[in-house]
C-alpha cells in the first residue's frame, strides 16, 4: 500500500499547488516551440550557492526549474536553428531526419509505441549504430510535418527503443513514444521531419524532476541542514536510541558514539592497524552526525572508510530494520563498491542498470527475481493491470484499428468498410474486377486499390527506402564510455532495453500506397464518385483525389478514438508498473543492502521510498548535481552520508550557460555545504602516487601527506629514476569534424613512448594514455590499433572524464591545447578539477605532452605547475623539449624528436654485446626484452657428438641438422640440445645479414630535426620501404615466415608463445604480421613533406612498426 500512495496524486493536500509542481513529465510542445510565454519575457531563476535558502520551497522549485530548462534547451535550440533554415545539414549541435513514416503500432506494457521509418541523408554519412548515441533509448526528438517544418506544428516524442536489428535496416527504424496522447499521429502515407539535439539527454533529469514535485508535498528531513546550513548536527536516531552496540573492529572517541558502543582493547589494537588517524576521524564523524560528509583526495582511501563503516552498521543491523541504501553516480563504480561489501556481506540486491560484473549481475533484481518462482500478491495491481492490458489491447485491435491487424483475418480495405466510408458491396466489386484486371494484365497486386489506382499509386516500400550512403562513417564528440553508462542505467534487463514486446499491428496493411500523380478534383465530385456502386466507373485520373479522401477521413475517425484510447493506456501501463514495484518490493525487503546509481535514486524512489531506509550514503557525492541528491531524503531517513571529492570532476550539465553565474548548477550538495563551512573531515595520507607526482598536486592540496609505501614503488622500466616529465612542444592543435580538438604530431610522440615503455617490459594493461579530448582519444587509439604489433597488447586509451575513480602504474597524458598565436583559451584545461584527476591517476608516473607556454598563460594553475617541474626534484628540472629515457647500461638519452624515438629498439643505440646461450653474442642494438627472444644469425658451430660433424643447420639454433652416415641417427635428421628428433628441415634460407632491425614507427628525418616550431609538420612521416630488404626477405624468408605464422596461429589457441624473433625478424624487413596465411610487405603511410614556410600540414595515417615484447 506504501507504493500506492506514493504514486497516488489525486490528493494535493490542503494548499494548492503551484505552477512547477504539476507540470508534465515530458517537455510540452510549447517547451520546445519556445511559446510557453507568450508577450511575455522569460527569466529563468538562479541558483544559491552562498548562504542559507529563505524556505524549502524555492530551493525545490529553483533547482527543478533549472533542471527542466538544462533538459529541454538543447532540443528547443535546435528547433530554432532549424526554422531559420530549414535546408541545413547535420552539424555540431543537432541532426535532422528526413522521410520519417510511422509503419507500425506496438502495444507494449510499458506504452503504446509508434515504430517510425526515417532516412539519414542530411547526415552525409554512414551511422554505426553500435557505437553512436544517436536516438539512444529515454531521449526526446521533435516532429513537425514535412509540409510544415515546425512552422505551426510540432510533436514531443521519447525514445522507447532503438534495437540495432531496427537501425541497421534500410530505411533504418525506431520505436517512439509520444509525450502526450493528444499530439498522437498514426498516418503512415504522411511525412515528417525529426530533429535531434546532439548534446544532453533528457532521461537524465526524467525522474529527478518528478522526485523534485513530490518531494515538494512531503516532509523533507534535514532541510535544516541541507538549505537552512544549521551546523549543529544531532546523532542519527536509530544510533541514539540503541542502548549499546557491539564494535569489535573500529575504534571510536567521539564521547556522543562511544558511550553506546561496546568494544574489547584487542579489537581496537587491530583496527588500528588499519585505519590511519584521518580514517578513523572520519569514521567517528560518520557515524555521529545524521548528515556527514567526508572529503576524500586522490589516493586517501574514502572507499575503504566506506567500506568499514558499511561493514559495521550491517553487523549491528537487527531483525526487521530496514536496508541500507547506497548510491553511485556510475555503474562501474557501483559494480566495484559492491564486489568489495560481497566479500563480508552476501544478502545485498543491485536495483536497476546492467552489471557487467558476472557475481553483481547475480544479485540484481533481475536476476534475482527471474530464479524465483513468480511472485503473485493478493490484491495486488500487477495481475489486475494485466487483465486490463489484454482487454484494452484486445479492444483497440478490434475496434480502433478494425481492419489494420495483419493477423485479424481482415481483407484489404476492411478499415473503410468498419468505419462506414465503403460500403460491403463496393469493396466486394473493388475485389471481384480488381481479379479480373490482373487476370488480364497478368500483374500480381494482393491489394485490390494498387490494381485499381494503376500508375498514380506509389508503394510504401518505394517512397520511403533510403539510398546506400558510401561516404565516410559518422563521428560524435560524446565519448563511447559515456553512451555505454547510458545504456547500462536503462534498463534491468537487455531485452527491455533493446526492444518492446508486444501485439503489433502493421499501418501498411491499410495503406500499402501513395498517391504521387493525381489532379485537382472538387470535393462535391468525389462526394459523388463515393456513391458510386462500382468504384470501377471512376475515371482513372480521378481515382487518386478519391483515395486521397477516403484516406483522409479513415485517419481522421482512427486518430480521435486512438488518441482517446490512448490515454486509458496510458494509465494501464502506470498501473502496471505500480504492480510491479508492488512484487519487487517484496523482493528487496529481504535484502540487507542495496545498491543502485544517483539516476537510479530518482528512478525507483517509490520503490525505495516504500521500504523506509533510514541510512542512504551516496559516494562520488560531489561529481554529482545537487537535486539528485536532495531526492535521496526520503520521508524516513534518519543518516545521509556523502564521500567525495569536490576538487575532482564536477556534475555534467548539457547546457554550458547554466553552469556559470549565476546559475551554478553543476555545483554539488557536497561542494555547497563545504565552501558554505559547514562540517566536514578531510582524509590527508594518500598511498597512491609516488612523491614526484603528488607534489604536483600542492596548488590544488596543500595538506596532502604521503604515506612512507609510496616513496618505494618500482622505478618504470627504461626511465630511471624519472617518476614524472613534462614533454614540451609547440606542435599546433586543430579542430576536428565536431567540436573536439586534435594534436596529431603530440598523438604521434604519445605512441612512440606507449611502444618505448611496451619493449622495456611493461604490461600494456600497467599504461593508461589518457586526454581531455575525444578526438585526441580516437587519434591515438587509432594509430595503436590500425597496426598489429601494438593492436594486440590491447591499449587503455580514455578521456579524463571517464577516468575518475581510476588508477594505473603509468599514465601519459595528452594535452592537445596549444597555439602560437592569439589564443582562444584552453578549454577543458581550464577546469581545476579535470587537471586535477589527470594529474592523480598515476602511481609510478606520469609523462605530458603538451604546450606550457600556451598554458600557463591562460591559467595560474598551470603556470604554478609549469613552476614545479621547473625546480625539479632535487634539483633536475622535469620539463623540457625532449623526455630523457635511460637504458639498461645507464645511457640516458633525450628524445626530442621522432627521429630519436626511430633509432631506438627500447634501448640505447650501442650494441647489447651480451653472450648468447650459442656463446655467440647479440647481433641487436641495446634491448629490453630477453635473450630467449633473440635468434642468433651466426653460423652454427655445433658438433654432433656422434661424429664430430658440424651442424649442417645455417643459422645457430636451438635444433641441429644432422647428415652423416653414422648409426647413431638416422640420416638427414634434426635433433636438438634435448636430444628429440624431429623430421627432416626445410632448406635454410640465405638470409645472413647480421644488420640491426630499423622497423619503428617510419618517420624519416633529416639530420639535427629536433622538436619545435622551426620543424616543419610535413616532415614527419613520410614513408620508407626498402626494396633491396624486402627481395632478400621474398628469395629465402619462407622457413621463418611459417614458423612465426604457426604459432601465431597456436596463441591464438592458447598452445604456445608466439616467437617473437620471428615477430622481430619480419619487422626488420618492413613487413607486417598479419592474420592471413602469409607474411606482406607493410604499405606505409605518411606526411607529405611541403618545404613551402608556413604552409598547412597535409596530415596522413601514420602507421606503427613495433616488435613489442611482453
Amino acid at each position: 500500500m506504501a507504493i500506492r500512495e506514493y504514486f497516488d496524486d489525486d490528493d494535493p493536500g490542503e494548499a494548492p499547488l503551484a505552477e512547477w509542481q504539476t507540470k508534465p513529465e515530458l517537455p510540452t510542445v510549447n517547451e520546445i516551440m519556445g511559446t510557453e510565454h507568450p508577450g511575455k519575457e522569460f527569466n529563468l531563476v538562479t541558483n544559491k550557492i552562498d548562504g542559507s535558502w529563505p524556505s524549502t520551497d524555492l530551493y525545490l522549485k529553483t533547482h527543478y526549474s533549472l533542471l527542466r530548462e538544462d533538459a529541454v534547451a538543447n532540443l528547443r535550440d535546435a528547433v530554432a536553428s532549424f526554422c531559420e533554415r530549414p535546408g541545413t545539414i547535420d552539424n555540431k549541435s543537432f541532426v535532422i531526419y528526413e522521410r520519417v513514416y510511422f509503419t507500425h503500432i506496438i502495444m507494449a506494457h510499458r506504452g503504446m509505441a509508434f515504430r517510425a521509418c526515417f532516412s539519414t541523408r542530411r547526415a552525409g554519412k554512414r551511422i554505426l549504430w553500435g557505437y553512436s548515441p544517436r536516438l539512444i533509448t529515454g531521449n526526446i526528438v521533435a516532429l513537425s510535418p514535412a509540409n510544415d517544418m515546425f512552422s505551426s506544428k510540432c510533436v514531443v516524442a521519447v525514445v522507447a527503443a532503438r534495437p540495432l536489428e531496427g537501425v541497421s535496416k534500410n530505411p533504418p527504424e525506431v520505436d517512439l513514444f509520444f509525450a502526450h496522447p493528444e499530439d498522437m499521429d498514426f498516418d503512415p502515407l504522411k511525412e515528417w521531419i525529426m530533429v535531434e539535439s546532439r548534446s544532453g539527454y533528457y532521461e537524465a533529469h526524467r525522474y529527478t524532476m518528478t522526485a523534485l514535485q513530490k518531494l515538494s508535498r512531503e516532509s523533507f528531513p534535514l532541510s535544516n541542514h541541507i538549505c537552512g546550513l544549521e551546523r549543529k548536527i544531532d546523532v542519527p536516531e536509530y544510533i541514539a536510541s540503541r542502548s549499546a552496540v557491539d564494535l569489535r573492529a573500529f575504534p571510536l572517541a567521539d564521547s556522543r558514539v562511544e558511550s553506546r558502543y561496546n568494544r574489547t582493547g584487542d579489537s581496537r589494537e587491530a583496527a588500528l592497524k588499519q585505519l590511519n588517524i584521518y580514517q578513523q576521524n572520519a569514521m567517528k564523524h560518520m557515524l555521529a552526525n545524521k548528515l556527514a560528509i567526508v572529503q576524500g583526495p586522490p589516493g586517501t582511501g574514502k572507499t575503504f572508510v566506506s567500506i568499514a563503516v558499511l561493514r559495521l552498521l550491517l553487523a549491528q543491523m537487527g531483525h526487521g530494520d530496514p536496508p541500507i541504501i547506497i548510491a553511485t553516480h556510475t555503474n562501474h563504480a557501483l559494480d566495484q563498491l559492491l564486489t568489495q561489501i560481497a566479500v563480508f556481506e552476501p544478502n545485498y540486491i543491485r536495483l536497476g542498470g546492467r552489471s557487467k560484473n558476472f557475481k553483481v549481475y547475480a544479485r540484481t533484481l533481475f536476476a534475482i527475481k527471474d530464479s524465483q518462482p513468480p511472485t503473485n500478491l493478493q490484491n495486488g495491481l500487477l495481475s489486475k493491470g494485466r487483465k486490463q492490458h489484454a482487454a484494452l489491447v484486445t479492444d483497440i485491435i478490434q475496434n480502433t484499428l478494425k481492419g489494420f491487424h495483419q493477423q485479424s483475418g481482415d481483407r484489404s480495405g476492411s478499415a473503410f468498410v468498419h468505419h462506414g466510408l465503403l460500403t460491403e458491396e463496393q469493396l466486394n466489386i473493388l475485389e471481384d474486377d480488381s481479379n479480373q484486371w490482373v487476370t488480364f494484365t497478368s500483374q500480381r497486386h494482393s491489394d485490390p486499390f494498387v490494381a485499381w489506382l494503376g500508375d498514380q499509386a506509389l508503394r510504401f516500400e518505394e517512397f520511403c527506402s533510403d539510398k546506400e550512403i558510401n561516404a565516410k562513417i559518422d563521428d560524435c564528440d560524446q565519448d563511447y564510455e559515456m553512451l555505454m553508462e547510458v545504456e547500462a542505467e536503462q534498463a534491468p534487463n537487455a531485452d527491455e532495453w533493446e526492444c518492446l514486446k508486444g501485439k503489433t499491428v502493421d499501418l501498411r496493411a491499410t495503406f500499402p500506397v501513395r498517391i504521387f500523380r493525381t489532379r485537382h478534383v472538387p470535393a462535391q465530385a468525389i462526394e459523388e464518385y463515393l456513391k458510386f456502386r462500382d468504384l470501377w466507373e471512376i475515371p482513372r485520373e480521378h481515382r487518386g483525389a478519391v483515395y486521397n479522401e477516403l484516406h483522409r477521413r479513415l485517419v481522421s475517425i482512427v486518430r480521435k478514438e486512438l488518441r482517446e484510447k490512448a490515454k486509458l493506456y496510458m494509465s494501464n501501463s502506470r498501473t502496471l508498473q505500480i504492480g510491479k514495484f508492488e512484487c519487487d518490493y517484496e523482493t528487496l525487503k529481504t535484502a540487507k543492502l542495496i545498491g543502485m546509481t544517483t539516476t537510479g535514486l530518482s528512478k525507483y524512489r517509490g520503490l525505495v521510498s516504500a521500504l523506509k531506509p533510514h541510512v542512504v550514503m551516496i559516494e562520488e557525492a560531489a561529481e554529482v548535481i545537487e537535486a539528485p541528491v536532495a531526492v535521496a531524503c526520503f520521508e524516513s531517513l534518519q543518516h545521509l552520508i556523502l564521500m567525495g571529492d569536490h576538487k575532482q570532476l564536477k556534475g555534467h550539465c548539457a547546457v554550458h550557460d547554466l553552469a556559470a553565474e549565476p546559475y551554478n548548477l553543476d555545483v554539488s550538495m557536497f561542494e555547497r555545504l563545504v565552501q558554505n563551512n559547514f562540517p566536514f573531515v578531510m582524509l590527508k595520507e594518500q598511498r597512491r602516487m609516488a612523491p614526484e607526482i603528488r607534489r604536483l598536486l600542492n596548488p590544488i592540496y596543500d595538506e596532502l601527506e604521503d604515506h612512507e609505501s609510496v616513496s618505494k614503488f618500482d622505478p618504470v622500466p627504461g626511465m630511471g629514476d624519472l617518476r614524472s616529465f613534462f614533454c614540451d612542444h609547440t606542435w599546433p592543435e586543430v579542430d576536428d569534424s565536431l567540436t573536439s580538438k586534435v594534436n596529431e604530431i603530440e598523438a604521434l610522440l604519445v605512441c612512440e613512448l606507449y611502444c618505448y615503455l611496451c619493449l622495456n617490459g611493461v604490461p600494456s594493461s600497467k599504461i593508461t594514455i589518457l586526454t581531455f579530448y575525444n578526438g585526441q582519444r580516437k587519434k591515438i587509439l587509432k594509430m595503436l590499433m590500425d597496426n598489429e604489433n601494438t593492436r594486440r597488447h590491447d591499449p587503455i586509451v580514455v578521456t579524463v572524464d571517464s577516468y575518475q575513480g581510476e588508477e594505473n602504474d603509468i599514465v601519459i597524458l595528452s594535452l592537445v591545447r596549444s597555439r602560437d598565436g592569439p589564443s582562444d583559451g584552453i578549454g577543458f584545461l581550464a577546469v581545476d578539477n579535470r587537471v586535477c584527476v589527470a594529474f592523480s591517476r598515476a602511481r609510478r608516473g606520469l609523462y605530458i605532452f603538451g604546450n606550457s607556454r600556451h598554458l600557463a598563460a591562460a591559467s595560474e594553475l598551470w603556470k604554478q605547475i609549469k613552476y614545479i617541474l621547473e625546480v625539479g626534484e632535487q634539483g633536475a628540472p622535469r620539463i623540457g623539449n625532449g623526455i630523457p629515457v635511460t637504458c639498461k647500461h645507464g645511457k640516458t638519452m633525450t628524445m626530442s624528436s621522432i627521429r630519436d624515438w626511430h633509432k631506438t629498439n627500447g634501448g640505447c643505440e650501442e650494441m647489447c654485446g651480451a653472450i648468447l646461450d650459442c656463446r655467440h653474442k647479440c647481433p641487436h642494438r641495446c634491448h629490453q626484452f630477453p635473450h630467449s627472444s633473440v635468434t642468433c644469425t651466426q653460423p652454427c658451430q655445433y658438433k654432433q657428438p656422434c661424429c664430430g660433424k658440424q651442424c649442417s643447420g645455417y643459422k645457430c639454433q636451438e635444433t641441429h641438422y644432422h647428415s652423416c652416415d653414422c648409426s647413431a641417427i638416422p640420416a638427414l635428421s634434426a635433433v636438438s640440445h634435448r636430444g628429440n628428433i624431429f623430421s627432416p628441415p626445410v632448406p635454410p634460407n640465405s638470409r645472413s645479414s647480421t644488420e640491426e632491425p630499423e622497423a619503428r614507427l617510419l618517420i624519416n628525418f633529416s639530420e639535427g630535426d629536433t622538436l619545435d616550431d622551426s620543424t616543419s609538420v610535413d616532415k614527419v612521416t613520410k614513408a620508407r620501404i626498402s626494396t633491396e630488404r624486402w627481395t632478400k626477405f621474398a628469395n629465402g624468408g619462407a622457413r621463418e615466415s611459417n614458423l612465426a605464422l604457426n604459432d601465431l596461429a597456436k596463441n591464438k589457441e592458447g598452445e604456445v608463445p608466439v616467437r617473437k624473433t620471428h615477430l622481430m625478424d619480419a619487422a626488420e624487413e618492413g613487413v607486417e604480421v598479419c592474420k592471413g596465411a602469409t607474411l606482406k610487405p607493410m604499405v606505409k603511410e605518411g606526411v607529405q613533406h611541403k618545404a613551402q614556410a608556413g604552409s598547412k600540414p597535409e596530415l596522413h595515417k601514420p602507421v606503427l612498426v613495433r616488435h613489442l615484447l611482453d
